[in-house]
């Protein structure tokens, strides 16, 4: 595992120890940070809610997200992350609770939320619901999701307009409150 690019490009990222934390391959990282960066999505404040290794998080913080804020429930995921978050400079926080929990106890709007949560707990949808009740996303914000193909968003709110991709098995979802994403 690595950071593919940007100013900590090549940086080496400690991999989660058991099968608990599915990684983000370094592929579908790619494809997701080429989408983001042309859409000029990798800028002020960031989520990664169930960050795992805190990989997506440091990678938008490498391509130029202003600050990140980390939460997993897993304690050996939030050190993971405390691992991999030494040597960046920008500020950060880490919270080691369960989605819901940080959700409801955060106040301030994301310019980028990122979601990969565990592909058997089928709780994406909830997680967004939760985002958009409580005003989460900034108004051109967009979230990205990683989610089993077998895992469908569509009960998500009306104003909600998703574009998804398939890579094998699974599923990339870029979700914006306001416009619609047609890369």
């Amino acid at each position: 595992m690595r950071v593919i690019a940007g100013k900590y490009r090549g940086k080496k990222l400690l991999p989660p120890s058991d099968n608990n934390v599915r990684p983000t391959t370094d592929r579908i990282k790619e494809t997701v940070f080429n989408i983001l960066a042309s859409r000029n999505a990798l800028h002020g404040k960031v989520l990664d809610l169930f960050c795992g290794s805190g990989a997506l998080g440091i990678e938008a913080l490498s391509r130029g997200a202003e600050s990140a804020v980390f939460v997993d429930k897993s304690p050996q995921s939030v050190k993971l992350t405390y691992e991999n978050l030494k040597g960046i400079a920008e500020p950060y926080k880490v919270f080691n609770t369960d989605y819901r929990v940080a959700l409801e106890k955060l106040n301030e709007p994301f310019d980028l939320i990122l979601l990969d949560p565990p592909y058997h707990d089928k709780i994406e949808a909830n997680a967004i619901k939760i985002i958009i009740e409580k005003k989460l996303l900034s108004p051109n914000g967009l979230i990205f999701v990683e989610h089993s193909r077998e895992n469908s968003l569509l009960n998500l709110p009306v104003s909600v307009i998703i574009n998804t991709r398939n890579c094998g098995n699974t599923s990339i979802s870029f979700i914006a409150q306001s416009e619609e994403i047609n890369d």
